[in-house]
């Protein structure tokens, strides 16, 4: 047997496993489904293990729907969420009661998962509205669906929960976010009273030809504001790169305001204000 999910009951009526090997060689990671004992699961294989749970029933949902359309950033250690009537789910999985119609779930290696626009439709309403549209940009950034089809969706299901988080959501939406750390900078210059920040923007470097790409900012100002990981200052590459950009930058006229993860969103907003001012002079 491969380390990949499988239920044990089958492996051993088929006299691929014997019952000894499944308590020596596997170890179960739902009930009756089995890998090998020192496999680390990734969350597609998390999600067939689920799904064969399910005895090959479920719809993968939500958030690990998101995660195999392509979503970066998903939590790995969060439950499986599966469309399956079952109130008796192990640890690991949360199941939901109701059905999906056959146009918005769609075949995944064999499973069944929800549809793009539907899980846009089922991250936009869950958790906080931050989170929502940090799902929303990662599923976007990954998949680059459209609000209004999500928003055609919600159309049929108006007495659904959260809905008008959905929209809220969905408005404030934009797959060029290319992390959360950039999504929450956006959200709070928007609640900072900012207009709305241009994403990924394009700057034509002085060799005529390439170009650089900005977190956010404004063009008509010539104002950007960046969200900086770790790798940028653990990286010596990206360290020595980013330096060199930075020059080329200011030398184009444009002033970049560097975000870490250390900073306190008063000091975010201090510091745009005082960049914003500055321009406008």
């Amino acid at each position: 047997m491969t380390s990949n999910p499988f239920v044990g009951s089958e492996a051993v009526a088929s006299g691929l496993v014997r019952k000894h090997e499944l308590r020596t060689r596997y170890r179960a990671v739902f009930p009756d489904v089995y890998v090998d004992k020192n496999a680390v699961l990734t969350i597609e294989e998390r999600a067939r293990a689920a799904w064969l749970w399910s005895h090959r029933e479920g719809v993968i949902a939500g958030h690990t729907a998101a995660a195999l359309h392509g979503a970066k950033w998903v939590d790995e250690d969060k439950p499986v969420e599966l469309v399956w009537q079952n109130a008796r789910r192990p640890p690991g999985v949360r199941t939901f009661d109701f059905r999906v119609p056959a146009e918005e779930y769609v075949q995944y290696l064999g499973m069944r998962i929800t549809t793009v626009v539907r899980t846009a439709f089922d991250v936009g309403r869950s958790a906080s509205l931050g989170d929502a549209v940090a799902s929303l940009d990662a599923l976007g950034n990954a998949t680059r669906f459209r609000a209004t089809d999500v928003l055609d969706l919600a159309a049929r299901y108006r007495g659904a929960r959260r809905i008008r988080q959905l929209r809220t959501a969905l408005d404030l939406y934009d797959p060029g976010s290319e992390s959360p750390k950039e999504t929450w900078l956006r959200l709070l210059l928007v609640r900072a009273g900012y207009p709305r920040p241009r994403t990924q923007i394009p700057v034509l470097r002085t060799d005529g030809w390439s170009k650089y790409y900005l977190d956010m900012g404004w063009e008509e100002l010539m104002l950007a504001v960046e969200y900086d990981g770790e790798h940028h200052r653990t990286d010596p590459i990206r360290y020595a790169y980013d330096i060199r950009r930075a020059e080329e930058l200011a030398h184009l006229g444009w002033k970049v305001i560097r975000i870490i993860r250390s900073d306190r969103e008063p000091d975010v907003v201090r510091r745009v204000e005082a960049a914003w001012s500055s321009k406008l002079l």
